[in-house]
């Protein structure tokens, strides 16, 4: 029998706190139940094992990261926009390092797979804050990927204390993005 109040919600949730504390690269069944204060048998009763808990944990990433630029990005077109998105995905990788690692870590399984809808979430709210840039339709898949990698890179480089050179490094996120907006605002024609 389930113990009360232990769902597969409630699991994955709890799964997420732990790598957000000790890494994705730690996470283990055991660890979770020590945490959950059940034996490890009992999480198989909400969860297959732990590719599944990844994977959900990955899926609540997206949703997550997802609603963080949509909401930043709200009722913002272009510079600010980007500035207020990039923010809350900075913000996000800071708070959240072990489900952001499990995101990047998941594949989708399928066309079904929830992990596909979390990624569209987040490339729609990326693509709506291009919008106010008025890039051609042929460019915006490579005005996404380049917004993005540079932004994860970012994200992750800090959250590893990857900047190590003394210089400010909100000044250095600050002109990394008036930089791209920059860019894009010259392949938009919105300069």
């Amino acid at each position: 029998m389930p113990r009360a109040g232990l769902t597969p919600a409630a699991v994955t949730e709890g799964g997420a706190a732990l790598v957000d504390e000790v890494g994705f690269a730690q996470l283990s069944m055991g660890l979770l139940a020590e945490r959950l204060g059940v034996k490890t048998p009992s999480l198989y009763k909400h969860v297959a094992g732990q590719a599944e808990l990844a994977h959900r944990i990955a899926v609540q990433a997206m949703t997550e990261v997802s609603a963080a630029i949509r909401d930043a990005t709200q009722g913002r077109a272009g510079s600010e926009a980007l500035a207020a998105g990039a923010q809350a995905m900075r913000s996000y990788v800071k708070q959240h390092p072990g489900r952001y690692a499990a995101a990047n870590a998941a594949r989708a399984t399928g066309d079904d797979d929830p992990l596909v809808a979390a990624g569209d979430q987040v490339l729609a709210s990326w693509a709506a804050m291009l919008r106010g840039y008025r890039i051609d339709a042929d460019q915006e898949i490579h005005a996404l990927r380049l917004v993005r990698t540079v932004l994860h890179g970012f994200a992750t480089l800090e959250e590893a204390s990857g900047f190590q050179i003394d210089v400010d490094v909100d000044d250095t996120f600050t002109w990394t993005i008036d930089f791209i907006d920059r860019g894009l605002r010259a392949l938009g024609g919105t300069a």
